[in-house]
């Protein structure tokens, strides 16, 4: 009798952890399990790069992977999630919206992360974000068109609610692709507004000396201690009751995982994500594994976790598609261990800047910084071919990229 495993999200975690399966299953030779993912649109969309322009461009395709590998795509939303059945509840997209009821023997949840919006007087209203494709494209639009509004402050004027890693990437880029809309020597303002008493406060104060520099020589201004109090047409009010007059708010504070883990009986964080186990299975539930942004993974002995980043979901997905596979077959999983953690922070024109270790020791900065940048950006971080060996290759759960 044949068994099925049902992935849920076709994010990085979720392509993976399909891949990771397709390749154990081909491994071993064996034809009688069927790997489904369910998923708004088959193709991956690459989020870390939503911030730069052209959003609309960052896009991989996935289909012809998928029929590649043997991986069946189904085009829909999941609603709901039923562990006691081992049932899914979804609804098609596309040409199909009919409701349906998926059953699996193994689930794996890579549903991902959104946005966090705090209500917010104005701020569902009246700003932007560089959250999804859709989100961005939307920013897109609107900078293009403030070139035929009358000049003024408030036009030139971008703040950007939020100095953690999203937030300094999307400002480091924003002189510059203001100065396309208004031309090379428009006097532009890009304004950082946090509520801690630095800038990056959550990357610490290895690379801050760095991110000030390149922000300063760019023209960014950031107002610390004071987070947003309410949005509207015109501008933001702070919480110390300043005002800034300006035509585009940006907001970039914080995510959540998938409202989907709140249909998983188990244990969360403080983001929603599920506590799993070193298999990655959802402690308390044997037939459910969750990674990615929806795991609270251990990355080591030393009580680091997996943040909400491509750089964890790429191995947390192909170690949690190896294990649920595992699981069915009764062959031996492999535990989920990423103890080398680096970040590459974009500065814009100015470069970049590299760490290494959780306490993030600067090791590139600048021109040098960027070009590793550009390739994590252009190349690492995206799907493999269509080619079923390279595919699956690529799947492996102790795969290391090689630059």
């Amino acid at each position: 009798m044949s068994k099925r495993i049902v992935v849920i999200g076709a994010g990085f975690a979720g392509m993976w952890s399909a891949l990771g399966s397709a390749r154990l299953l081909d491994e071993v030779g064996r034809t009688d399990v069927e790997i489904v993912l369910v998923a708004p649109e088959p193709e991956l969309h690459v989020r870390p790069r939503l911030y730069e322009k052209n959003p609309g461009g960052m896009r991989a395709p996935l289909q012809e992977i998928f029929q590649a590998v043997g991986v069946r795509f189904i085009q829909g939303l999941v609603e709901r999630i039923d562990v006691v059945s081992q049932k899914v509840e979804l609804v098609g997209l596309g040409g199909d919206t009919s409701r349906r009821k998926l059953g699996y023997d193994r689930l794996v949840l890579a549903a991902g992360s959104r946005l966090f919006r705090p209500q917010i007087p104005g701020l569902e209203q009246h700003s932007f974000n560089v959250d999804q494709v859709a989100d961005a494209a939307a920013l897109d639009a609107h900078l293009a068109s403030l070139a035929r509004r009358p000049e003024s402050v408030a036009r030139n004027t971008v703040v950007i609610a939020g100095a953690g890693f999203t937030g300094i990437e999307t400002a480091a880029e924003m002189p510059a692709r203001l100065r396309e809309v208004f031309g090379k020597d428009a006097a532009v303002n890009v304004i950082m507004v946090e509520r801690n008493s630095d800038v990056g406060p959550d990357l610490g104060p290895g690379p801050r000396p760095v991110i000030t520099e390149a922000l300063t020589e760019l023209g960014v201004t950031w107002k610390l201690g004071s987070g947003v109090a309410a949005v509207d047409a015109n501008g933001v009010t702070l919480e110390n009751g300043q005002r800034i007059e300006t035509d585009t708010v940006i907001w970039t504070a914080g995510a959540r995982a998938s409202a989907l883990t709140s249909q998983i009986p188990a244990q969360r964080d403080n983001f929603g994500r599920l506590h799993v186990d070193r298999n990655l299975k959802v402690k308390g539930i044997d037939t459910v594994y969750a990674t990615g942004d929806v795991a609270y993974a251990s990355t080591d002995e030393e009580g680091n976790h997996a943040a909400m980043s491509c750089q964890h979901a790429m191995k947390l997905g192909r170690i949690a598609g190896h294990n649920v596979a595992a699981d069915l077959l009764g062959a031996t999983p492999i535990p989920y261990s990423q103890p080398k953690y680096v970040t590459c922070l974009d500065l814009g024109s100015w470069g970049a800047v590299y760490t290494e270790g959780w306490d993030r020791q600067v090791k590139l900065v600048g021109a040098e910084a960027k070009a590793l940048k550009t390739q994590i950006n252009t190349e690492w971080i995206y799907p493999p071919s269509a080619d079923r060996a390279e595919a699956l290759a690529w799947a492996d759960p102790h795969y290391v990229v090689v630059a």
